[in-house]
C-alpha cells in the first residue's frame, strides 16, 4: 500500500487526473470509458438525499449526560442508575416547518432531539423547546404540517392555510400563544429550554411504573429575539443559531442544561382533573413539582455535517429497559412515523450509520440484507428464531410492566370543553409581562393580518375565549369589531365555524 496521500476512486484505485475528462481529441467529445468521470458525476447526481419532512434545518453536537440525583425508585434505566454516572450523547436542534435553507430566526417551534448511547442500547428523546404541541391526535399531523408549508397552487407560505386550520382546531390555542410570544424566536439553540412534551412511562426493578415528563432547563439563561429583531436577523445571518452553537463549542464555552422531571403515579393519572396524556396541556408544577435528575453538556462539534447531523435519525420508540410509552395519542402515532420516515429517507439499514449505531451496546438480531447493509450482515450465524445453533436469545427481563387497557375499539372524538382555553389564558394573564403581551399581540396581528377577515374573526374569538383582554387587543390590532368577536367567542365551535364560512 502506498504511503502517499493519493486521491483514489471509491474502490481505492489511484485517480490520475481530476481536472480533465477523457476526450476523443483535444476538443472532444467525452468518452464514456472515463470511469472516474462517470463515478464522480453519478455520485454528485445523488448527493442530495430527501429532505426531512419536518425539522429539515438543524445543527448538532456531541456531549454527555451526568446523573446528579438518585431516581432508581422510579426507573431501572441503567444510564440513570447512579449519581455521577456519565453517558455519551448526540443532540440535534432544528426549526420545524421550514425547508433546509430557511432562516434560523424564523417564528417556529425548535426541535430538541437527544440520542443517549447507553450500555443497554440507544435511547432517544424527541422533543421541542415548548412543553405543549398544536394537536393531540397524530391523525391530524399531516394536515397540520401541510398548512405550515407552501400553498400547492402558489408555492408560497399562505396565512389563510395557516390560520384556517388553527382556527378550526381550538386545541392549538396554547401552543399558538407560546409560538407568537417571543419564545417563538429563540436567539440561539443554547438559550432555550427543551421538553419531552409527551408523557412517557418510567418503571423500576419491581415493575412499578410512573408517568414522567422531561424538562431540560438551559443554564445559559433564556434569551429571545423580538419579532422585529428576528425579521432583521433573517437578512443579516440566516444561519445565526447554527453558527452560534458551533462557535461556542469551538471556544470551549460548552452549553449545558439541567434535567428536571415531573412524576405522576397511575392512580393520580386515572383521576386527574384533565387528561394527563393530552400534549396540548402542561402539568402544573404546584401539583407535580419538578425534581432534578442530571445535567447535559455539549462539548464536541461534528467532524462532518452530512454524516453526523443530516443523517442523524431519532425515534421516540428507541427505548431502553426502565423507560416506555404512555397512552399519549400523538406519541403513539410518532412511534410509527419517525422510524418509518427514516427508512424512506436514509434506507432500511439507517441504524448502521455511525451516528445512529448503538456505540455502547451490541447489535444482535435476525434482521438481514437490504440496501446499504454496511456491516458483515451479522456473519454466518442463523437468520431465524427460534434456532438451536447458538443464536441470540430474547431477554424476558426487558419486558415492560403490564398496563391494563379496556374499552371498545372505535374512533373517539375528543369532547370539546373550555379546558383548552384555561392554560393559555393563565399563561397570558399570570406568566407574561405587559411587554410580553404587547409583543405577542403585535406578532399575531402582523401574521394573522394576511388571512381573510372571516378567518381572522374565527381565530380572534379563540383568543377572546382564552382571555377577553387577549382577544380584544388582537381584534383592535386587526381592525375587527370587538363585539362581533365576543359574540363568536360565546358560540359553540360548530356555531362559530358555521358563522364564519364563506
Amino acid at each position: 500500500m502506498s504511503e502517499k496521500n493519493e486521491m483514489t476512486s471509491n474502490f481505492g484505485a489511484p485517480v490520475p487526473n481530476d481536472l480533465n475528462s477523457v476526450t476523443a481529441g483535444e476538443k472532444g467529445p467525452v468518452l464514456i470509458q472515463d470511469v472516474h468521470f462517470v463515478e464522480k458525476m453519478a455520485h454528485f447526481d445523488r448527493e442530495r438525499i430527501p429532505e426531512r419532512v419536518v425539522h429539515a434545518k438543524g445543527a448538532g453536537a456531541y456531549g454527555f449526560f451526568e446523573v446528579t440525583s438518585d431516581v432508581t425508585k422510579y426507573t431501572k434505566a441503567d444510564f440513570l442508575s447512579n449519581p455521577g454516572k456519565k453517558t455519551d450523547l448526540f443532540a440535534r436542534f432544528s426549526t420545524v416547518g421550514g425547508e433546509k435553507g430557511s432562516a434560523d430566526s424564523e417564528r417556529d417551534p425548535r426541535g430538541f432531539a437527544l440520542k443517549f448511547y447507553t450500555r443497554e442500547g440507544n435511547y432517544d428523546m424527541v422533543g421541542n423547546n415548548t412543553p405543549v404541541f398544536f394537536i393531540r391526535d397524530a391523525m391530524k399531523f399531516p394536515d397540520f404540517i401541510h398548512t405550515q408549508k407552501r400553498n400547492p397552487k402558489t408555492n408560497l407560505k399562505d396565512p389563510d392555510m395557516f390560520w384556517d386550520f388553527l382556527s378550526l382546531t381550538p386545541e392549538s390555542i396554547h401552543q399558538v400563544t407560546i409560538l407568537f410570544s417571543d419564545r417563538g424566536t429563540p436567539k440561539t439553540f443554547r438559550n432555550m429550554n427543551g421538553y419531552s412534551s409527551h408523557t412517557f412511562m418510567w418503571y423500576n426493578e419491581k415493575k412499578e411504573y410512573f408517568y414522567v415528563q422531561y424538562h431540560f432547563k438551559t443554564e445559559q439563561g433564556i434569551d429571545n429575539f423580538t419579532g422585529e429583531e428576528a425579521d432583521k436577523m433573517r437578512g443579516i445571518d440566516p444561519d445565526c443559531a447554527t453558527r452560534d452553537l458551533y462557535q461556542a463549542i469551538e471556544r470551549g464555552e460548552y452549553p449545558s442544561w439541567k434535567l428536571e422531571v415531573q412524576i405522576m403515579t397511575p392512580e393520580q393519572a386515572k383521576d386527574y382533573r384533565f387528561d394527563p396524556f393530552d400534549i396540548t396541556k402542561v402539568w402544573p408544577h404546584s401539583d407535580f413539582p419538578p425534581i432534578e435528575v442530571g445535567r447535559m453538556v455539549l462539548n464536541q462539534n461534528p467532524e462532518n455535517y452530512f454524516a453526523e447531523v443530516e443523517q442523524a435519525a431519532f425515534s421516540p420508540g428507541n427505548f431502553v429497559p426502565g423507560i416506555g410509552p404512555s397512552p399519549d395519542k400523538m406519541l403513539q402515532g410518532r412511534l410509527f412515523s419517525y422510524p418509518d420516515t427514516h427508512r424512506h429517507r436514509l434506507g432500511t439499514n439507517y441504524h448502521l450509520i455511525p451516528v445512529n449505531s448503538p456505540k455502547n451496546a451490541k447489535l444482535e438480531n435476525y434482521q438481514r440484507d437490504g440496501h446499504m447493509r454496511t456491516d458483515n450482515n451479522l456473519g454466518p450465524g442463523p437468520n431465524y428464531w427460534p434456532n438451536s445453533f447458538g443464536g441470540a436469545n430474547p431477554e424476558p427481563e426487558a419486558e415492560m410492566p403490564d398496563i391494563k387497557i379496556e374499552g371498545h375499539a372505535k374512533r373517539y372524538s375528543y369532547v370539546l370543553t373550555d379546558d383548552d382555553f384555561v392554560q393559555p389564558g393563565e399563561l397570558y394573564r399570570r406568566v407574561m409581562t405587559e411587554k410580553d403581551r404587547e409583543n405577542l399581540v403585535r406578532n399575531i396581528t402582523g401574521h394573522l393580518g394576511g388571512a381573510r377577515k372571516r378567518i381572522q374573526l374565527r381565530q380572534t374569538a379563540l383568543f377572546y375565549k382564552a382571555d377577553p383582554d387577549y382577544g380584544t387587543r388582537v381584534a383592535k390590532g386587526l381592525g375587527l369589531d370587538v363585539q362581533k368577536v365576543k359574540e363568536l367567542a360565546e358560540m359553540s365551535q360548530e356555531e362559530r365555524v358555521a358563522a364564519t364560512k364563506e
